[in-house]
């Protein structure tokens, strides 16, 4: 078999995969619009989607799961690709939004918000509300800076291992953890109520101004992630490799890391957290198709949209009425990969 065969089932193979998690990706959508308290038939979402549904139907459809959807997407997007480049930047596996600390210190940053300029809180019904996003999207970003660049700067001033670094994660995510305690401490009942509620990660708070912002930091993100692909090629490689090809290695993991830090903040600030979404998800799709970035970044990308959306559609419906927070399931989730991934990294 000639080379150009080869590369065209090399290549098939990938675009096979990704097709087909776009039609579960689909489909999961269609199912997840169906089913809840307020059980709907296809033919009802329909109608409800072109603007035939009755009264009830377009309610549920447009103001309470198609939002719950696009955040499930979205977030699952951004995390599972962040965490392919956090793995790819800091030549580590176990590399995540979640396990390096991120998504806590974005916690953090958001929960600053919240007490100083009352920017969240929750009303006597029990609902959560954001009241000025920007000010918790910025807060939680900077937060979220402060893990990255703590870790970097070890890494850069002391040699750190792979494992050395996500123990230095570990360490931030304690710091942030108690840092955000120390906050909850002086609160208000109201601004205690939503800062807990904001630490299970759930997917029914954000309504569409939200959604927008998250659209709107998410597709620039994965633009340049797409379009530095063959940079983390090159990184994959190894870091003379690399540089050889003419990779600016130094820009290219600072750049990285704060894009990704930025995909991280904004889907902790509407969302709360949920973990290991940005560990797994790389992974799976590693074993499925290679760890080729051309195909990763954007395969991972589908691959976290489909399993957070599943997680989400789960969480409302096993033990309905009641709906987790989808944080819980991803938990119990990312958990045994972690565990299995340390294993691994031991026997190595």
């Amino acid at each position: 078999m000639d080379i150009p065969q080869k590369y065209k089932q090399y290549t098939e193979k990938k675009i096979s995969f990704g097709i087909i998690l776009l039609i579960i990706l689909f489909l999961s959508a269609v199912y997840a619009l169906c089913v809840g308290d307020y059980r709907l038939t296809v033919n009802q979402v329909v109608d409800a989607l072109i603007g035939n549904g009755t009264g009830n139907a377009e309610l549920v459809i447009w103001n309470i799961r198609l939002p719950r959807i696009f955040a499930a997407v979205i977030a699952g997007m951004s995390l599972a690709v962040s965490g392919a480049i956090m793995q790819c930047i800091l030549k580590n596996p176990l590399a995540s939004p979640f396990t390096m600390g991120i998504s806590h210190g974005a916690m953090f940053g958001a929960s600053l918000a919240i007490i100083l300029f009352s920017a969240g809180g929750a009303e006597s019904t029990g609902r959560i509300f954001v009241n000025n996003p920007y000010s918790i999207t910025i807060f939680a970003f900077l937060g979220a800076l402060i893990g990255v660049f703590v870790i970097l700067l070890l890494a850069k001033l002391r040699g750190l291992s792979p494992e050395a670094m996500i123990l230095a994660g570990v360490a931030m995510s304690s710091l942030f953890t108690a840092s955000t305690m120390l906050i909850q401490y002086f609160a208000d009942d109201l601004q205690l109520a939503a800062m807990v509620y904001w630490t299970f990660g759930d997917l029914g708070r954000p309504l569409w101004d939200e959604i927008y912002i998250m659209v709107a930091i998410m597709i620039p993100a994965l633009l340049y992630f797409i379009y530095r692909r063959w940079d983390y090629n090159a990184l994959e490689a190894g870091e003379e490799t690399a540089k050889s090809l003419g990779v600016n290695t130094e820009r290219t993991r600072l750049i990285g890391m704060f894009i990704a830090s930025l995909l991280t903040a904004v889907n902790v600030a509407f969302l709360g957290i949920i973990g290991f979404i940005g560990l797994i998800c790389p992974h799976i799709v590693r074993i499925f198709i290679g760890g080729d970035y051309r195909f990763l970044i954007p395969i991972s990308a589908l691959f976290g949209a489909v399993l957070l959306l599943i997680a989400d559609t789960i969480a409302r419906t096993i033990i309905s009425p009641i709906v987790l927070p989808v944080g819980i399931l991803t938990s119990f989730m990312g958990a045994p990969m972690f565990l299995y991934l340390i294993i691994r990294m031991y026997k190595r």
